[in-house]
């Protein structure tokens, strides 16, 4: 790539031309022959506008940038290269051009990880590339807020990987880089280097994992497409039962937390997530989301939902980890932006709260919805539960022997 001028940096990172003169006279930004610069200028200009505006003085940075203790030339790793510039398009300028409403061009940025923009800002290159599906799904009659709560389930669901993978990252090779004797600048540049041969293996793996999801999601779907078919024709009988929630916590976490600290508990979660993930997914279920302290599932059969249970306390059991206590609900749901939403839930969160250590209890729509072969049922109740209008009937669950 040939060099960039002044102007060009300042277009591409969102800058002012005085502000790339400002890096330059600081030494931060170093043009080549002919007053040139490089993509690596570009990002160099954006990040450290960035961490000016998050409190680090600038006038810190440079002073650092010239004693050897901190260095920026990593930002011209090819690692680095997928981070888009600036258009010099304006969201108000895409939405009259495209007919896309603006309050959704506005959640595209929202999706991609940063603050709400105005109007008159200029759109991301990499935004932009969001554009053309969301005008093929407007064009096909799918409305605006349906778009909107799939951006945000695609921001929040990257989100919460590429958290995990920066914090995975930082422990398994900056640190120990840094513990090994170099200094900052030195580690991140020997980072950068390792980050730019690892980064499109990475991309291949998480590709090929969401190539997987979609055949799993996918498949499921199109069974009950085939169901409805046969159904209509005549050829077949579908059993009707509602699917169930269920919650696990496991008891005195926190005060485990407290006396064995952090670490400690982040061992525990990751031991009982791998416990749990294998269990649900044994007996059709999926685990939803994590609570700290425990998990909410869902099953599309509430007797697998009971197994499942029973397998997951006895798991942890084994596992020398707190004792686990289960509550699930069997009921109607309502699914949006990953998450599962409705009375159903907060009854199988309220019945969970109120369970015993090792103890799974269900209500009665679960026993009624569920063929529970080899598992034994003790009546409990009428209890009444908080945040729950009417007594409700449990069962506590046990396996036969």
């Amino acid at each position: 790539m040939t060099g960039l001028s002044k102007q060009e940096v300042a277009d591409r990172a969102g800058v002012d031309p005085d502000y790339v003169d400002r890096l330059v006279e600081l030494g931060i930004l170093e043009p080549g022959s002919g007053d040139t610069f490089s993509p690596g200028d570009v990002r160099r200009a954006r990040w450290v506008q960035s961490f000016e505006r998050a409190g680090v003085p600038l006038e810190g940075m440079a002073a650092a940038v010239r004693d050897g203790a901190l260095s920026f030339t990593y930002l011209d790793a090819t690692a680095f290269d997928r981070f888009a510039g600036v258009s010099r398009t304006t969201f108000r300028e895409l939405s009259e051009r495209t007919g896309v409403p603006l309050d959704l061009l506005l959640i595209v940025r929202e999706a991609h990880g940063f603050a709400e923009p105005r109007p008159e800002d200029r759109v991301r290159e990499d935004e932009l590339a969001a554009v053309p599906a969301i005008e093929l799904q407007l064009s096909s009659g799918i409305q605006p807020e349906v778009i909107e709560r799939l951006l945000r389930a695609y921001g929040d669901g990257l989100r919460r990987i590429v958290e995990t993978e920066t914090k995975w990252y930082r422990t398994e090779v900056q640190v120990p880089l840094l513990e090994g004797g170099m200094t900052e600048a030195e580690m991140l540049a020997a980072q950068a280097d390792v980050g730019s041969r690892m980064a499109p293996l990475m991309e291949q793996a998480l590709l090929s994992i969401y190539h997987g999801q979609q055949e799993h999601a996918w498949s499921n779907s199109a069974v009950e497409d085939v169901e409805d078919a046969l159904e209509r024709a005549g050829l077949y009988r579908r059993v009707r039962r509602p699917p169930a929630v269920s919650f696990l916590d496991l008891t005195g976490y926190t005060r485990l937390t407290e006396e064995r600290g952090d670490e400690a508990a982040a061992e525990l979660a990751t031991t009982l997530a791998t416990l749990v993930r294998g269990s649900s997914r044994e007996h059709d279920g999926q685990p939803v989301k994590w609570l700290g302290d425990g998990v909410m599932f869902y099953f599309p059969n509430p007797g697998d939902g009971v197994l499942a249970a029973l397998d997951m306390v006895e798991g942890v059991a084994a596992h020398d980890l707190p004792p686990a206590r289960v509550g699930i609900h069997a009921g109607p749901v309502v699914f949006q932006e990953g998450d599962y939403f409705g009375r159903t839930v907060n009854i199988a969160a309220r019945i969970a709260e109120y369970a015993r250590p090792g103890e799974v209890l269900v209500t009665q729509e679960v026993v009624d919805a569920a063929e529970l072969d080899g598992v034994g049922l003790t009546a409990i109740g009428p209890v009444e539960l908080k945040g729950v209008s009417q007594p409700l009937s449990l069962l506590s669950v046990r396996r036969l022997a």
